[in-house]
């Protein structure tokens, strides 16, 4: 091909700039001419350009525009050689399938944050540039209204269609033909503030809502599979498409999620792995004391500086704003109901009224999440909580036991590693048993157990020493977390067995058939509470004399029916209670038992908790209503209340129409037949059975009636008397205190 030598010139209009085009006088060309082939010297790189014709441009001198000069390292009136250039039009290869363009403003100064719809400038550019030559880095130029766009080729890809047999696939060119049918992509160049919008988007215009490098399986999260599912499909499941659909679907993404739930239960953990699974900016971590500030208006600016870098991003970027996220830890500090808290300043007031503003105000951000946990909802503002604002409200209950499972897998994996750990130790046993452990309790359980097996390899003589050989003997055992379980951990939900076992100190004596068929009623009462069916609360009532074992028998039925959470409601632990802190603690039992899947909660002595009083008679309304209203309230969906109350006045509570609120009445009678009286003697072991012959001959034919707590103290009693006149006074003290008629004084 003929090499004509040349030189550089500018483009004679602007206009003529503006086509991506090299311009040739036709005099040096002719006319049917496309595309030539520049450059400077027989060694260096060449330049393929499209080209034009204008009797404006002097002879021998081809005009380049700014960009393709800076493209090709021209400098005007440099020397170069020229040459034509032909594409094979029946070869497929030269055909450009498919290119990605970078984007940005030609002028920084004339950004905007408009949106452009990539699709409508695709299709510009190729109604302007149809049958232009394309070179990877060529740089380009795109008019778009009285916008300039640079556009800069960053890959170009052709389809060899030669072999229709076979299933052609697209490869890499680095020069070729644009198409009117080419598939062009635009991505924004990076630190672009250009806002793009459509299909035609690239791929890495829009950064990944999910880290790439980020393994659901290396979580670290036990138990909490459904939440964290329920989690991704509420706030991030909308992130993940593109910009365009979201606008499509007039869609508005979740801007707050609230963790709430007990402590230790993992909510700071699923925030902080939140923050690590997202793509996002690096996550702020907010305390409430950090927020609050004695100044006038700091606390509100406090909160304004955490979003500004959001706003900013906002305003500059649009929808391809990188996501901002903050975490408040103990959210309740700060955002307690408006008009709760008795001070003259208010600064909390306001503190959550510039936090709702900056969520959902006037001015809405798209770019956020915020992440509140708490183990108070109640205090929380109801404005913060509803659609808009943290609209995902997520209960991080205690975990079940396969939740347990893998918790305990988590924290034992490097044990198991490095064989640090027995055979013996079965973690699904060791999930059994750890009934209402929440996941820091069951670390904490772990710990215990790692320093009972190092307590071992400990020499405690004059001075501490470790055993020398201690790496190669430490291994953790069954036992070890036995002694941990029974010793040094106990879970804050759990049961109150220490309580029960103090009810239950002389055990269950069953002295006739009356305790025989409460004990029966109480398992069927157990059983219908734990039924799928029902509306998952079931209440008793046992009422009876004072001193029948109304509390030992309750307690019994709440141990036999086995739930992970049992607690003791009792007039002791309020002692000193005005009205209000009572039905405040009482309030507390109940909600800490709505936590458990199974819970069951005995209120003793409910007439004490009343502040009953005969003479007068005079009780507590507040707390009478507090509880009528606790016992009729159906725990949370899926969970399952049982509740046994003691009372020695019915009376008394069906005056002050309580009987209504429970599911069944149980009368617990007190020993009313000489059989009843032997049974408990014979049981104690005190009396020989020559003593509790007479006892019975004495008895026989006269009436009995003493409560089963009254008869045991009068047993001790006469385990103190001398053995001739034991039986004698032990009758007498029967008379004595009412519990025996024998129509005439035993000792006559």
């Amino acid at each position: 091909m003929e090499v004509k030598r040349m030189r550089v010139g500018r483009c004679p209009t602007d206009e003529m700039s503006l086509l991506n085009s090299a311009s040739l006088n036709k005099s040096d060309f002719s006319s049917d001419l496309q595309y030539i082939e520049v450059s400077t010297s027989e060694s260096e790189r060449p330049f393929v350009f499209t080209v034009n014709f204008d009797d404006k441009v002097p002879v021998e001198t081809v005009c380049f525009s700014l960009l393709q000069r800076k493209w090709a390292t021209l400098s005007i009136n440099q020397e170069i050689r020229v040459r034509p250039y032909r594409f094979n039009v029946t070869k497929s290869s030269e055909c450009v399938s498919s290119a990605v363009f970078t984007i940005d403003f030609m002028q920084k100064k004339s950004a905007t944050t408009d949106m452009y719809n990539s699709d409508d400038m695709v299709k510009e550019f190729l109604s302007q540039n149809t049958g232009l030559a394309l070179s990877v880095g060529q740089m380009l130029s795109l008019r778009l209204g009285n916008k300039l766009f640079l556009l800069v080729v960053k890959s170009l890809e052709a389809v060899d269609i030669g072999d229709l047999n076979s299933d052609p696939k697209p490869h890499k060119i680095s020069v070729g033909r644009c198409l009117g049918n080419t598939n062009i992509a635009l991505e924004k160049a990076p630190d672009s503030s250009l806002n793009l919008i459509g299909k035609s988007t690239g791929n890495t215009a829009r950064t990944s809502i999910i880290n790439p490098d980020w393994d659901f399986n290396k979580m670290g999260i036990g138990g909490l599979d459904k939440e964290f599912n329920a989690i991704f499909r509420r706030a991030f499941a909308s992130r993940v498409f593109p910009p365009e659909v979201i606008q499509q679907l007039g869609c508005k993404h979740v801007k707050g999620i609230l963790l709430y739930g007990p402590p230790g239960t993992g909510k700071t953990l699923m925030a902080r792995q939140i923050g690590k699974m997202l793509n996002a900016r690096e996550p702020k971590i907010v305390n409430g004391p950090q927020i609050l500030d004695k100044y006038v208006g700091e606390s509100e600016a406090n909160v304004r500086r955490l979003f500004a870098e959001a706003e900013e991003e906002e305003k500059r970027m649009g929808p391809n704003s990188g996501l901002h996220i903050i975490i408040f830890d103990e959210i309740d500090a700060i955002c307690k109901q408006r008009g709760s808290v008795g001070s003259n300043t208010g600064v909390h007031d306001t503190v959550v009224n510039q936090l709702l503003a900056k969520i959902d105000g006037v001015e809405q951000l798209n770019n956020i999440l915020v992440i509140g946990m708490t183990n108070r909802r109640d205090m929380i503002d109801e404005a913060l909580l509803r659609p808009g604002r943290l609209e995902v409200q997520m209960e991080i209950s205690l975990p079940d036991e396969n939740g347990r499972c893998q918790i305990l897998n988590i924290h034992t994996a490097r044990m198991r590693d490095f064989k640090k750990i027995n055979e013996d130790v079965d973690i699904k046993e060791l999930a059994t048993l750890t009934k209402n452990f929440s996941g820091a309790e069951l670390e904490g359980l772990v710990r215990a157990a790692q320093s009972t097996a190092m307590n071992r390899l400990i020499k405690a003589s004059s001075k501490v020493e470790v055993d020398p050989e201690a790496m190669d003997k430490f291994k953790l055992s069954r036992s070890d977390f036995l002694h941990a379980l029974e010793h040094d951990i106990k879970p804050a939900f759990g049961s109150s067995a220490e309580a029960l076992d103090h009810f239950l100190v002389r055990g269950i004596i069953t002295w006739g058939t009356p305790v025989r068929n409460i004990l029966e009623d109480g398992m069927l009462f157990v059983q219908q509470s734990k039924a799928t069916h029902n509306s998952g609360l079931v209440s008793v009532l046992l009422t009876g004399p004072p001193n029948s074992g109304k509390t030992a028998l309750a307690a019994q039925m709440a141990k036999n029916s086995d739930f992970p959470f049992v607690k003791v409601c009792s007039p002791e632990e309020m002692v000193g209670f005005n009205e209000a802190s009572k039905c405040l603690a009482i309030r507390k039992v109940f909600d800490d038992a709505y936590r458990s899947q199974l819970s069951c909660i005995l209120v003793d002595n409910i007439e004490r908790l009343l502040d009953y009083g005969p003479i007068g008679p005079r009780y507590s309304n507040l707390t009478l209503q507090a509880l009528l209203v606790l016992l009729k309230k159906e725990p949370p969906r899926g969970r399952k209340l049982l509740i046994f109350c003691t009372s020695s006045r019915r009376q008394v509570l069906e005056d002050m129409e309580m009987l209504s609120a429970f599911t069944a009445v149980l009368h617990v009678p007190n020993l009313s037949k000489p059989e009843h009286l032997l049974t408990v003697l014979e049981e104690s072991d005190v009396f020989s059975k020559k003593e509790l012959s007479i006892i019975f001959k004495k008895i026989s034919g006269h009436k009995v009636f003493v409560g089963i707590k009254k008869l045991l103290a009068l047993i001790d009693m006469a385990r103190q008397i001398e053995e001739q006149h034991r039986v004698v006074k032990f009758l007498a003290r029967l008379e004595e205190e009412g519990a025996l008629d024998m129509g005439t004084s035993i000792h006559d």
